[in-house]
């Protein structure tokens, strides 16, 4: 994205100091201008140094000031606990669906009873791309969002607000446009919520480092975000937001009503834009039947090029008007329709099947296939996921394969063409070794699809382990990427996650290589170096544990404190701590008590990364409550449960998921439910949050 002029360079004009709720609101205005500029225009204001510079001048502003906290404040995306359940609510207007249409002769059919119902009088459509992602109806007043509903029945829809409000192109506060003279205040928004195919694929690939389940398509995905119960999780998906509709519900004048200012749908899109909301992609008036097949022709054969995922085109009659006028049947408008496109297929040979072993062990199974063009890509390789899958579809090495690429961004084998497969032909075996020179044995665990390779030395294993950890989200070491690692691993310079830290005792054997200059070898080791400065966390991350991703690796940071602590905990300890469940517990425990690697992290301290989780302030000193484990409930008065967790784990406590006879305080707040009841049963304390801060003060 190109940078405009920065309007941080004229903030000492544009802001000048003033009182605390004037700069508030000036600090506000400026970085919903940049929320703007950045995530719907793709053009931004300023830089992300000089954002973070007024944000936090915002933050700190609004900590000393409290009571000037709205909810529509750039601050407070992510606010509030974690949800027990969505509230159900009825939509003021159905929420309606589309009628699907796969053929140009149901197109004419639509166009032919649109024209009888408006006597035959002169109609225009406008063209959207249809996003497969989920409906969002958002709800504003005073230019404030206040509510947002899923589509649910048409009828009523969950409430979820506070997942919606973490999605950053969703303006939590609009400026007012005019409309006949009159400030547009109260209106409702329609649009669809999905992630971009890159995001998806991205975050798929972490999953799949981490050994976990991929998530199968991004509707799938956005759709499940969506509902998950606490917001600070949603705002770790990259969701994004794409209008379509527009409807009044106030305007600041008594002479003019809402039906009389919305004139079209091209109309209403121009509306949102002045706004500040994020536009579908790609619309267009067209003035004939003609030109919405032009319309629809043209996605068919593009929508490969696009970043995120579509299923075909709605048609919509653009004069708000005669929509009113042509009405609805049943839960379908007569005014619109939806042009389905065909999930793109296609036919080839399955050559081989071949293992992939990843970082963790996992021996993935992928079809070799015969090279065949789908979806605006040439397709040779695709996941055939675990023997279970194999076997559930009966594919064999040498049938002709049924190859899709429709809703899932990554190309999958649907099906078997069983009339083509060859007599002689044997169901597939799962292999029962490694594929690498070492021929280790491949064990598959109870309860569990995968095979595994436990052959630490396993190369493909090594350089699964080195990529991940230098990767952008691990230590971020720029230089170090899939080519450079495969092209140090051959050389024999790294075998170990500790030998990175070593290549500047190797710069000449560096120089020596191909396509290794000075400046090259000399920003890598820079960027070796400057990733010492990251934060224990991602070290834990980046050891490729089994089962740890990112959201673990802070749980076990935040829990344990130290790399020294982790080495030492049990199988029993681990499934104790909230958010680790007893496969996790496992992995981990077995790959902490492995001296090959206590080995490992011990030469990583050696050589300067972080080996104690940064929040631990009073790590070292005794305290009342060191080593005793705690269960939270209920809603405290004034502390959120994740502060009242880091404030006990800060003190040397532990925090677990279940009452137990191990459990030595109950924290309960107001409603506290099943856990108090159980802690009354088991005898265990209970205490207050005025009773944990007067532990705290000893």
């Amino acid at each position: 994205m190109q940078l405009q002029s920065s309007l941080f360079e004229q903030l000492p004009q544009a802001i000048s100091p003033r009182s605390p709720s004037e700069r508030i609101e000036e600090l506000r205005a400026v970085l919903r201008r940049a929320d703007i500029a950045y995530y719907t225009d793709a053009m931004p204001i300023m830089d992300d140094r000089e954002y973070d510079h007024l944000y936090d001048e915002l933050v700190q502003l609004e900590a000393a000031n409290p009571h000037f906290i709205t909810p529509d404040s750039p601050t407070q995306r992510v606010s509030g606990q974690p949800m027990k359940e969505f509230q159900n609510i009825a939509h003021d207007e159905p929420m309606l669906s589309l009628q699907n249409t796969y053929n140009r002769e149901e197109v004419q059919d639509f166009d032919r009873r649109v024209g009888e119902g408006l006597e035959q009088r002169a109609r225009e459509y406008w063209c959207d791309l249809k996003y497969d992602g989920v409906a969002m109806s958002l709800r504003y007043e005073n230019g404030i969002l206040v509510r947002a509903l899923t589509r649910g029945d048409g009828t009523t829809g969950d409430d979820i607000t506070q997942n919606v409000r973490t999605i950053a192109t969703v303006p939590l506060r609009v400026q007012p446009v005019m409309l006949n003279g009159a400030p547009l205040l109260d209106f409702e928004v329609r649009g669809e919520v999905y992630m971009r195919n890159d995001d998806f694929l991205r975050l798929n690939e972490e999953r799949e480092a981490a050994g976990e389940k991929l998530y199968a398509n991004p509707r799938n995905l956005t759709a499940g975000t969506l509902k998950l119960q606490d917001a600070r999780e949603v705002t770790k998906r990259p969701l994004q937001l794409a209008c379509y509709f527009l409807r009044l519900l106030r305007l600041d004048s008594a002479a003019t009503t809402a039906q009389q200012t919305l004139l079209s749908q091209a109309d209403n899109m121009r509306l949102l834009k002045e706004m500040g909301f994020p536009m579908a992609q790609h619309s267009r008036l067209c003035i004939d039947l003609n030109d919405v097949f032009a319309f629809i022709d043209e996605w068919e054969t593009r929508r490969e090029t696009l970043p995120f995922q579509t299923d075909g085109a709605v048609v919509k009659v653009n004069s708000i008007a005669q929509q009113t006028e042509l009405g609805a049947v049943g839960r379908f408008p007569r005014w619109a329709f939806a042009y389905k496109y065909e999930a793109k297929k296609a036919r080839t040979r399955l050559n081989a099947i071949s293992l992939q072993i990843g970082r963790t062990g996992v021996a993935t199974p992928v079809a070799e296939l015969a090279p065949i063009a789908l979806a605006g890509s040439t397709i040779s390789r695709a996941t055939l996921h675990n023997a279970d899958f194999i076997r559930d579809l009966d594919v064999r090495e040498g049938d002709m394969v049924i190859i899709e690429k429709g809703g899932d961004v990554i190309p999958k084998v649907s099906g078997v063409v069983a009339e083509e497969r060859d007599a002689a032909s044997q169901p597939y075996t799962f292999p029962s070794e490694c594929g690498c020179a070492f021929r280790q044995p491949l064990k598959r665990i109870e309860g569990e699809a995968a095979y595994y390779c436990e052959f630490a030395g396993c190369p493909s294993q090594i350089r699964g382990r080195l990529t991940h950890f230098c990767s952008r989200t691990v230590m971020d070491i720029e230089g170090l990427g899939d080519k450079a690692i495969d092209q140090l691993a051959e050389a024999g310079l790294l075998t170990t996650i500790a030998d990175i830290y070593r290549l500047h005792e190797k710069r000449a054997q560096l120089l020596a290589l191909e396509r290794w200059g000075e400046k090259k070898a000399d920003n890598c080791l820079a960027a070796i170096e400057e990733s010492k400065k990251q934060s224990f966390t991602k070290v834990l991350f980046g050891l490729g544990v089994r089962f740890v991703g990112e959201e673990t690796a802070k749980i076990l940071a935040e829990h344990f404190g130290t790399m020294e602590k982790l080495h030492e905990a049990r199988i029993e300890e681990l499934s104790s701590v909230f958010g680790i469940g007893e496969r996790t517990a496992s992995a981990i425990a077995n790959w902490f008590q492995s001296e090959q690697n206590r080995r490992l992290t011990q030469e990583l301290a050696a050589l300067g990364l972080a080996m104690h989780y940064e929040g631990q302030a009073l790590a070292g000193i005794v305290t009342p409550i060191q080593g005793k484990t705690f269960v939270i409930t209920g809603t405290l008065p004034t502390m959120k449960r994740d502060e009242a967790k880091e404030l006990i784990q800060r003190y040397g406590g532990k925090v677990a998921g279940s009452v137990s006879k191990k459990t030595d305080f109950v924290l309960a707040g107001e409603e506290a439910g099943s856990k108090l009841d159980k802690a009354q049963e088991l005898g265990v304390q209970v205490i207050s949050e005025e009773d944990l801060k007067a532990m705290m003060a000893q």
